[in-house]
């Protein structure tokens, strides 16, 4: 028994050496200490030897076990070292090499040159300010001179969530809301999200954005409404831009207008850009009709105003002479890049 417990001894160290990873490590040891291992084996046989030689073969097997255990716990701490040192070779970072600058993004062409809206009439002493998009009937049309049953509700193509909430066609429903709330002087814009059931082509999109403007005061005129509006257009496209009203009809303006700016690249003389007039319309104006200030609390005897709308998409398209409306939703990097 004592030569069999030093052969054990001498296996258990040889196969130990060798052991790898934890798995062969535990495996190893089960072999060995176990209760079905080979050290158990020899024990039990133990009742069969004398009185005199049970005390040193227990004394043995005792040192045998001892040895085993202090080399799987060796082994262990080695394999797990090389574990160690090998992850951290693969990680290993190496701090003298040049960074690799993550890119940037950059800011999507409406938000660009809806910021500079802003920046313009900012700096012409208009404030900020927003509405819901889900909005009511009375806002999006009643407050705005659009009874049920007007002409003008037919070309809409109004989203309806119930019979009286609505996703707004038009941002004009914050002017009302602004003028119930605020007492002249008032001077604001307000853009924002707007939604008509359009089918989507180069020039339609069933979601695009308006900004719409609203001055109301003492003694405000056409020509008040003129010289802002110009002097918007020739801060956004430049000093030599020329600009023209055209008469037109609104329902919540009146008189109306339309704005137009003389085309860029044939400068009035007709070229596939301006669809051969010479001239790009670019918004519609017009002061506010009285019947919307009574709605609204102001009285029209006392104060007047003048309100605009401005769709962002299409100034944006004369601005950079996008002539697709879609690429501005698709997110094609190769489009955006470019801005």
């Amino acid at each position: 028994m004592i030569h069999d417990l030093q052969n054990i001894k001498e296996q258990a160290a040889e196969a130990l050496s060798k052991a790898a990873d934890s798995k062969t490590l535990e495996a190893l040891r089960v072999k060995y200490l176990g209760k079905k291992g080979e050290l158990t084996a020899i024990l039990k046989q133990m009742g069969k030897l004398s009185a005199e030689e049970r005390p040193k073969v227990g004394q043995l097997a005792n040192e045998v076990r001892a040895g085993i255990e202090q080399m799987i716990e060796e082994r262990s701490a080695a394999i797990k070292q090389a574990v160690l040192d090998a992850r951290l070779q693969a990680e290993r970072v190496d701090v003298t090499m040049p960074g690799k600058a993550a890119p940037i993004g950059k800011a999507h062409p409406l938000t660009k040159v809806l910021d500079e809206v802003k920046e313009i009439f900012l700096g012409m002493g208009f404030s900020i300010s927003e509405g819901p998009e889900v909005e009511t009937d009375y806002y999006n049309f009643e407050a705005l001179n659009i009874p049920k049953n007007h002409p003008a509700r037919d070309t809409q193509d109004t989203f309806y969530i119930s019979d009286n909430v609505l996703l707004r066609t038009q941002t004009s429903p914050v002017q009302v809301r602004t003028m119930e709330k605020q007492k002249p002087p008032i001077r604001v814009i307000s853009p924002g999200r707007v939604y008509r059931s359009d089918a989507v082509d180069a020039t339609h999109s069933p979601l695009f954005h308006q900004i719409e403007g609203l001055v109301v005061d003492k003694g405000v005129t056409m020509a008040d409404l003129k010289g802002t509006l110009e002097l918007f257009v020739k801060r956004l496209y430049g000093d030599e831009s020329v600009v023209r009203f055209r008469p037109h009809h609104f329902p919540f303006t009146e008189p109306s207008a339309e704005l137009d700016v003389q085309c860029f690249a044939c400068h009035g003389e007709g070229c596939r850009l301006c669809k051969g007039e010479g001239w790009i319309e670019v918004l519609g104006c017009g002061m506010v009709h009285p019947k919307v200030l009574s709605i609204c609390g102001i009285d029209p005897e006392v104060y007047s105003g003048f309100a605009f709308g401005i769709g962002l998409e299409r100034i944006v398209m004369r601005r950079y002479n996008i002539d697709d409306l879609r690429l501005f939703y698709e997110n094609d990097l190769r489009f955006l890049d470019q801005f």
